[in-house]
């Protein structure tokens, strides 16, 4: 799932100076999931840019939505009425999302109120680890499901640095497994460790144009 956090409020609150009425909008789908941009947090943010402008005499009259998905048009289009009523929309969404708004609604600003890290997974309740990094050139296969790219603070495609601590821990971090020993320990459990004898390639950056278009295959 795609990882976001909310941005700080100062820059929120700067990004809509100038708008008098704003919709807040909301993604229903991995923002919810990892407490950055669900229905909840529409509503909580609202009620902060209410308090903020009020305190400081420049009111502002906030709208509230949430969509399933933002970065599906037909889904957006829902909300149509509702982003014509607003001077700026302030989504919540991850960057797909803002995109999709700001295309559908070209004459309106849609403006991102959250940052989109990585794509994740949660470890446990309100802790999300990055697990993939997009490459376009997927070598899971042959690492036993776990991706050195982004597992490894040194992005390391062929084992291990030298600086592996006891107990399997990242020199960088060592509070982190390192990437390698878990691919070691997953490979050893599957018997396939002669996979880790075989040289990784560099990456093909190339495999992913930017920017990226994929077209499925007709059933």
């Amino acid at each position: 799932m795609i990882i976001a956090e909310r941005k700080p409020m100062e820059e929120i609150e700067e990004s809509v100076a100038e708008y008098k009425k704003v919709l807040v909008a909301g993604c229903g789908t991995c923002v919810t999931v990892c407490w950055a941009g669900g229905e909840k947090e529409v509503g909580i943010l609202a009620s902060q840019l209410r308090l903020a402008r009020g305190a400081a005499g420049n009111e502002i009259v906030t709208l509230e939505t949430t969509v399933e998905r933002q970065c599906e048009k037909e889904m957006v289009t829902e909300i149509k009425d509702k982003v014509a009523e607003a001077d700026a929309v302030l989504s919540l969404a991850c960057g797909s999302g803002v995109q999709t708004m700001a295309e559908l609604f070209d004459d309106k600003p849609v403006l991102p109120a959250v940052n989109t890290t990585f794509i994740g997974m949660p470890e446990r309740e309100g802790l999300w680890v990055e697990m993939c990094g997009a490459c376009g050139d997927c070598f899971l296969d042959r690492t036993g499901g776990v991706c050195p790219m982004v597992r490894c603070a040194k992005g390391l495609l062929n084992g291990p640095c030298g600086g592996t601590r006891k107990g399997g821990m990242c020199e960088i971090d060592p509070d982190k497994d390192c990437a390698w020993v878990l691919v070691h320990r997953r490979l050893e459990k599957q018997g396939r460790l002669d996979l880790m004898r075989e040289y990784v390639t560099p990456k093909n950056f190339r495999a992913v144009r930017r920017p990226g278009k994929v077209q499925a295959a007709k059933a």
